[in-house]
């Protein structure tokens, strides 16, 4: 699954497989319950699940996380040259890095791929497969990882910025779809929420940044119009380059933050 996702989805999957997990895990939500929103009426799979043998149903491949603290379940979403987050070389931290997003879980991690499957009669559809990797030991977080409230401190300071250089840029012009999705940012709703037992705070920060996640995916998607030149295609990848990596530090910070009983 390539970074460059399409915006049309509230919220990178790693950030509902995390986020429901750990709720399960803290005993606040069901297993059923749980599974049922990690699959968000997708078909998933999960595949090389401790004790299988072949691809197996969601619901019976995340068994395998009965035994972990909701603590160590984790969201990485790491990018090109900004690992943080990840253990060091092996398989699971390069498939991490070319989706953009994954899960570390004990000594566990998991990236989704998409699989697109045509039918005989031509109709195409999707199969979301958690890859599943063994780590050579549970990874602790490598750095400072910020709070929910740091990390809302710092994704409005870079949302700020960044929006009076694309103003500056007439990003609207060319781009009209990025100015109807700012407009969600102030928004109170926005449809995206984290499940029970996050803080206030948390489901704030989530629901704005994934929102945010979108913009910046039409962002790296848009095709530039005849007005944008190379010089404002140059200033407007700066402008959005900060904002990138706070929105990725946002939705991590939300998702790993402790939870209330």
């Amino acid at each position: 699954m390539s970074p460059a996702r399409t915006a049309t989805a509230a919220a990178r999957r790693s950030t509902r497989l995390v986020s429901w997990v750990r709720a399960w895990r803290a005993g606040i939500v069901a297993y059923d319950d749980m599974a049922d929103e990690v699959g968000n009426d997708e078909e998933h799979l999960v595949a090389d699940a401790p004790g299988t043998w072949c691809d197996v149903p969601l619901r019976e491949g995340l068994g395998a996380l009965s035994r972990l603290h909701p603590n160590e379940v984790r969201l990485v979403l790491p990018a090109p040259g900004d690992p943080r987050g990840l253990p060091g070389p092996g398989p699971f931290t390069s498939a991490a890095l070319l989706a953009g997003e994954g899960v570390i879980a004990g000594r566990l991690g998991l990236v989704p791929q998409v699989r697109t499957h045509t039918s005989g009669s031509g109709d195409t559809f999707e199969t979301v497969v958690w890859q599943v990797y063994p780590l050579p030991e549970a990874p602790c977080p490598t750095g400072h990882e910020p709070s929910a409230a740091e990390a809302e401190g710092a994704l409005s300071a870079a949302l700020a910025a960044a929006t009076a250089q694309l103003t500056r840029l007439d990003v609207a012009a060319w781009k009209p779809e990025l100015a109807a999705v700012l407009a969600a940012l102030r928004r109170p709703e926005n449809g995206a929420e984290l499940p029970p037992g996050y803080t206030p705070r948390a489901r704030r920060l989530f629901a704005r940044a994934c929102v945010l996640d979108q913009v910046l995916a039409l962002a790296e998607v848009a095709a530039p119009g005849g007005a944008v030149n190379n010089y404002e295609m140059q200033q407007r990848e700066e402008a959005l380059r900060p904002l990138t990596v706070a929105c990725r530090e946002a939705l991590v910070a939300a998702c790993n933050s402790p939870l209330e009983d």
